[in-house]
């Protein structure tokens, strides 16, 4: 997908510096040649988040996009399809939008630092994903047939598994003052936010309502909590198909539904959109991920 750029860089935020005094200091070969003495102890940093940001050339007006990925994920969610076609990334700044893509706390190129955290992390399996993203059904994942309809490119399903990584139960906190800091850097933003990111980003608004010019929640695994800080902000949910596959899934669309009906109670601005038929948890990496974005985009503004 051509486009010109005219910067495009990566920064780090939020964070802390720790000092480890425990352990002991050893020999460790960290090539087959090279050799030296390890200290555990000492001063570490952690806790920071890792992002990218893309400013097109011919950059439009509206505000900057910041892009959440979801559980177990990290801002690769949004750059390519498992299937090699153009992710939401792409399609944003083709639109001329300005991006910045975030690697949460202790994900992707942000790292992780085991022991810093309560837990051990967690790193989901091909078997789980493909049920609980709503692919298909538990006894198919074998063969790989998908649910009837699936937009989903199933043959590609080994590479999306590559995207897992290593997750903590315990550090939303932590993500959420990484993305409170992004949104300081940026100024106002338009919030696009993905499944765990949901919370996440709900959380960061509910803190800084002013830092959040729109929001566009795809499937986000939450609840609305305090709906006066939302009220002015244009907000979008999206959701998939095949809901009715499992009872959670049955709860998180009415969550959903609630949301609309709560917030339109006291004067928001909130659209549930529906999907066509076929539709994954991942709409971004979708067969149609284009027209997803499309649909969430226009019912942000109807002239998008």
């Amino acid at each position: 997908m051509p486009y010109s750029l005219q910067d495009f860089g990566s920064y780090c935020v939020a964070g802390q510096v720790v000092e480890v005094t425990e352990g002991t200091a050893r020999e460790v070969s960290f090539t087959r040649a090279a050799k030296y003495i390890h200290d555990p102890r000492g001063h570490f940093s952690v806790g920071h988040a890792y992002v990218q940001y893309f400013v097109p050339a011919r950059r439009n007006d509206a505000p900057p996009v910041v892009l959440v990925h979801g559980g177990g994920m990290h801002g690769g969610t949004w750059e390519t399809t498992p299937d090699g076609r153009p992710g939401w990334l792409h399609l944003l700044i083709q639109r001329g939008y300005e991006v910045h893509v975030l690697d949460n706390v202790e994900r992707g190129r942000s790292g992780f630092a085991p022991g810093h955290w309560d837990g051990d992390p967690l790193l989901r399996s091909q078997e789980e994903a493909w049920t609980l993203f709503r692919i298909g059904h538990p006894e198919n994942f074998s063969t790989r047939t998908p649910f009837a309809g699936s937009q989903f490119p199933v043959q590609a399903f080994d590479h999306f598994a590559r995207l897992f990584v290593p997750r903590w139960l315990t550090t939303t906190p932590l993500h959420v003052r990484a993305l409170r800091a992004v949104l300081a850097r940026t100024g106002p933003a338009m919030i696009i936010c993905h499944s765990q990111g949901g919370e996440i980003a709900m959380d960061a608004i509910t803190q800084a309502p002013e830092l959040c010019t729109a929001f566009i929640c795809l499937e986000p695994s939450t609840t609305v909590t305090k709906p006066d800080k939302l009220r002015h902000i244009p907000t979008v949910i999206f959701a998939g198909d095949f809901l009715d596959t499992a009872p959670h899934w049955t709860q998180r669309h009415a969550d959903w539904v609630n949301w609309v009906e709560t917030l339109n109670t006291i004067g928001g601005r909130i659209t549930l959109v529906t999907g066509e038929a076929g539709h994954t948890h991942f709409p971004m990496f979708d067969r149609d991920n284009a027209q997803c974005l499309n649909m969430c985009l226009r019912a942000i503004d109807p002239m998008a």
